[in-house]
């Protein structure tokens, strides 16, 4: 085997895995777009009052939660046509990062809720206030501070996660790097450079949040002044 570092092969790959890396970012971004709007279905049903919903929700988050995210893309890929639902490997992989982290966001946005003190909730029942007024003027403002680090914590985490999807052969940056390994027979440039492309993006998006956090918690520490 060659261990031999050789940059003229570098250069030659870099343009594949960079498109590689735009398939990568697509897919992070787009599940994370998924897994927002199905946490928030998910909170809302483990809130409601109807026993029978609140009950199957709580269940549905829980076996999510409890299984790999690996064996629900196979689930999603490969089993599930066999009961007559096909998807593309793209929309196999949009459904199932937005299910699997759709289960994470949920219980952010519930400990979120929970972190406003009781008596503001009190004091908008109180006052009559709509619920549409509720949230979007008393509970949202102060609840989103408190979701911001764990839901920064998954758009990180869903980013790292996306190379399992080359297991169902969607092209992203893992698969393109695959693809180079297997018609070369060199993996030493390729997998190297797909680390380093995680560390260029993860580390600064990383840091983004941490400021967007201080700022926020900033501004809030002056509204309630």
């Amino acid at each position: 085997m060659n261990l031999e570092w050789r940059w003229d092969f570098a250069f030659e790959i870099l343009p594949q895995l960079l498109w590689g890396t735009v398939y990568t970012l697509m897919a992070a971004g787009i599940g994370y777009f998924i897994a927002i709007f199905i946490g928030l279905l998910f909170m809302l049903g483990q809130r409601t009052r109807f026993y029978v919903v609140n009950r199957a929700t709580r269940e549905v988050v829980e076996f999510i939660r409890s299984t790999p995210l690996l064996v629900q893309l196979f689930f999603v890929f490969f089993v599930a046509p066999q009961f007559g639902i096909k998807f593309s490997a793209w929309n196999a992989a949009m459904i199932t990062l937005g299910l699997h982290y759709g289960t994470y966001l949920s219980e952010v946005y519930r400990g979120a809720l929970e972190a406003v003190p009781k008596q503001q909730w009190e004091a908008c029942k109180a006052l009559n206030f709509s619920v549409s007024r509720t949230y979007g003027k008393i509970i949202l403002p102060q609840a989103f501070p408190v979701a911001l680090p764990g839901m920064g914590n998954y758009l990180v985490g869903i980013f790292k996660d996306t190379p399992m999807l080359a297991t169902i052969g969607v092209v992203e940056l893992m698969q393109s790097a695959n693809t180079v390994g297997s018609l070369t027979y060199r993996f030493l440039e390729p997998y190297t450079m797909v680390g380093i492309i995680f560390l260029i993006i993860s580390l600064p998006t990383a840091f983004g949040l941490r400021k967007l956090e201080t700022v926020v918690a900033k501004r809030q520490g002056i509204s309630k002044k």
